[in-house]
């Protein structure tokens, strides 16, 4: 089936894309607020720098949907909500899809929808419960013609006061692959820890395009840096959330990621322009 949804979310020169994660809100954690208490101004910066998409739950997407124009960043829709970035993590861990997450996506004009598939050490019932709910998305997504992201999210044990992410190679291809086998058309999944390795999750995901995740916060020259690498190994885009929304300067570092992604401008270039025009 072509997904011609995707038309909107990769830029047409490049072939690549910047999908900027706004629903940290609905996960339920206080520090995911940071830099997004206010969202509709959030937002409105964000569209005025222009990214390919904007991810959002659908409580908030008619923030982006409601502006009026044809030019404005595509929509990815969070389609389910899990609770296991706590810290401490709470004694009962869960992860659950929204039923009618692919009714709100047409009805939203959502060009995607994303779901996790997340591997917690031990705790088999989480991933399970994500299987779940990619198979139900997928059967729905299918049916209407809706492009479906999976997110692979492997962390590492529990270390007293939460999960961390786990970049362990071989264990990201895994759950790359099991993504590509649940029915992926879109990928968005960790660096890992040898960036030089990434083609190998590339590899495994055939032709299902694979983005970035940014993880927590780094500084801008390693961010662009990375971002650089991930491409040049065959990744198709990034996904960054809390790496351009608890920026000094979100509107700048958003530029910064799509003149890297999509002019080809070096790292060095785009950090200078970014502090340029915070001098």
């Amino acid at each position: 089936m072509t997904l011609y949804r995707l038309n909107r979310l990769f830029n047409p020169g490049s072939g690549r894309a910047l999908d900027v994660a706004v629903d940290h809100g609905f996960f339920g954690e206080p520090s995911f607020l940071t830099g997004i208490e206010n969202m509709r101004q959030a937002v409105g910066a964000l569209v005025a720098a222009d990214p390919d998409a904007i991810q959002l739950t659908m409580g908030q997407a008619p923030l982006l949907q409601g502006l009026p124009g044809k030019t404005k960043p595509a929509l990815v829709l969070r389609a389910d909500v899990a609770n296991v970035y706590g810290r401490p993590l709470d004694p009962y861990l869960f992860s659950h899809h929204v039923p009618h997450a692919i009714e709100e996506a047409v009805r939203l004009d959502a060009v995607a929808v994303c779901a996790n598939l997340i591997h917690l050490p031990g705790r088999p019932e989480v991933r399970e419960s994500c299987i779940l709910s990619i198979m139900a998305l997928r059967k729905e997504a299918g049916r209407y013609g809706i492009p479906l992201m999976v997110e692979p999210l492997v962390m590492r044990g529990d270390e007293g006061d939460g999960y961390a992410v786990d970049g362990d190679t071989a264990k990201i291809m895994t759950l790359v692959r099991q993504a590509r086998e649940l029915g992926a058309d879109l990928i968005k999944a960790d660096p890992t820890d040898d960036i030089e390795e990434y083609h190998r999750v590339i590899e495994v995901a055939g032709d299902t395009p694979v983005l970035v995740r940014g993880g927590g916060r780094v500084d801008d020259r390693r961010l662009l840096e990375r971002t650089v690498a991930v491409i040049a190994q065959g990744a198709r885009g990034i996904v960054y959330g809390r790496n351009i929304i608890q920026h000094d300067d979100p509107a700048g570092i958003t530029r910064a990621l799509m003149s890297v992604l999509h002019e080809g401008v070096s790292p060095e270039q785009a950090l200078a322009t970014l502090e340029g025009a915070n001098a």
